[in-house]
């Protein structure tokens, strides 16, 4: 019976040179303290401060998407959007996701995880800051797209975190930090329109303020980098008796590409679901705090999911039950938008809200799908950056489709669709495989 501390299956618990062993030298390797290794309590100073670092990484990485849902509305009219403009800030974030993901394993190398998820939090910082006091569409843009280049690389880097800090708690740490996750999307969803009433009714303070999460992000990591150093992987030739690892071929595994189309599917659904589903409940005769609420119980039932689901996929063989019980929930909860979206709105919320979970369900196959931290690194640069350039069109083709149609029952059948595909490849991604085997 495995423990808690004992959730990866046997062939994936290998653990190379390359990899921290003990708590000892997962919080801080020899490259970080001049080859000298730390002692157990500044171990346990720096893994409790990433900790915190994690979860505080993760309530940044969706307000400013989440939290735009519900505005999208004030937001179009005030800065003079035209829908085909709307439709295009709701895929600025997998695009930007997939155009600058991929940069984060080379920055990490040369400068360490530390400090690029220290730049991270205040390229978020400040975009969210510049996006409130946006005069025009294309400056509101390019200020968006600041702020979702720091949540691109920070993405990439949270389960490089959890392989290189806590080797031995892939799923409890992937667990933690996509409950944070989940909190931070459904909150600022359900606080986005009580929030901007309480400021004045103005939009511009109500995505504004988010920027306070910003500055303690800013805050928590800084302090992680002046603890632990920056984390730079060391290469294998700066270590005694290593050898240069063989480059692992992530392009020529089937099980990377399953990943990353698994990944990018449930990123389609999610940023649909963050970006129209507010409106699909507006244009059915829901009111507009009401809308953001269940948005917000959509992505709230994230919260204990995350936690608990990671750890039962980590116990797994093959984690493709998994993945078509959470299909099974979205189609039925498009099923109910479809036919009765008033009526139902509180259970389909609730269904669709476990079906969103694919997401904390996919970090963790990252983490399992590679026995190194390299690996790890890789694959996550792969499966997120192919993932999310993958899903770019969906929030785009539904707005276009729901501008072209007038209603919202065309759409919902092509999301029902894309969710089918998702819990094919979901299934091939859950095989009991790892990129390094070449398979």
């Amino acid at each position: 019976m495995p423990t808690a501390d004992d959730e990866t299956p046997t062939r994936l618990r290998t653990t190379p040179t390359d990899e921290p062993t003990s708590p000892a030298t997962a919080a801080a390797p020899p490259s970080e303290t001049g080859g000298k290794t730390p002692s157990p309590a500044r171990a346990r100073r720096v893994r409790t401060l990433v900790v915190v670092g994690m979860v505080v990484a993760a309530l940044n990485l969706r307000p400013a998407i989440s939290g735009l849902g519900p505005l999208l509305e004030e937001v179009r009219v005030g800065l003079g959007m035209n829908p085909t403009v709307a439709g295009l800030v709701t895929s600025l974030p997998p695009a930007c996701f997939a155009a600058f993901g991929g940069l984060a394993p080379r920055l990490a190398r040369r400068w360490g995880p530390a400090s690029v998820l220290l730049l991270g939090m205040a390229s978020v910082l400040l975009g969210l800051l510049l996006r409130a006091v946006a005069p025009d569409t294309v400056s509101f843009l390019a200020a968006s797209v600041l702020a979702l280049v720091g949540i691109a690389v920070s993405n990439v880097l949270m389960p490089v975190v959890v392989k290189h800090w806590f080797p031995d708690k892939v799923g409890s740490m992937t667990g933690l930090y996509s409950m944070a996750l989940a909190v931070g999307t459904s909150g600022s969803a359900a606080i986005a329109v009580p929030m901007t009433e309480a400021l004045g009714g103005s939009w511009r303070l109500g995505i504004g303020a988010w920027a306070v999460l910003g500055v303690v992000g800013v805050a928590v990591w800084g302090a992680i980098r002046i603890t632990s150093g920056s984390g730079r992987e060391p290469k294998a030739d700066e270590r005694p008796g290593t050898e240069p690892e063989a480059r692992v071929r992530v392009v020529r595994s089937p099980t990377a590409w399953a990943l990353a189309l698994f990944f990018g599917l449930q990123a389609s659904a999610a940023y649909i679901t963050m970006g129209w589903m507010a409106q699909i409940y507006r244009d059915s005769g829901v009111a507009a705090p009401t809308a953001g609420l269940l948005v917000a119980v959509t992505m709230g039932m994230g919260i204990p999911l995350a936690f608990v689901l990671p750890r039962a996929a980590a116990r797994m063989r093959h984690q493709g039950p998994l993945v078509l019980l959470l299909g099974v929930c979205g189609l039925a909860g498009y099923a109910g938008l479809y036919f009765a979206p008033v009526g139902g709105a509180w259970l389909w919320a609730l269904v669709l809200g476990v079906s969103n979970c694919a997401f904390p369900l996919a970090l963790t196959m990252i983490g399992m799908r590679a026995r190194s931290h390299a690996g790890v690194v890789r694959l996550s640069a792969f499966a997120q950056s192919t993932g999310y350039l993958l899903s770019i069109p969906g929030p785009l083709l539904v707005g276009a489709l729901n501008g072209a149609t007038g209603g919202w029952r065309i759409p919902l059948i092509v999301m029902a669709a894309l969710l089918v595909a998702q819990m094919a490849t979901g299934v091939l991604a859950g095989r009991n495989r790892v990129i390094e085997d070449g398979r």
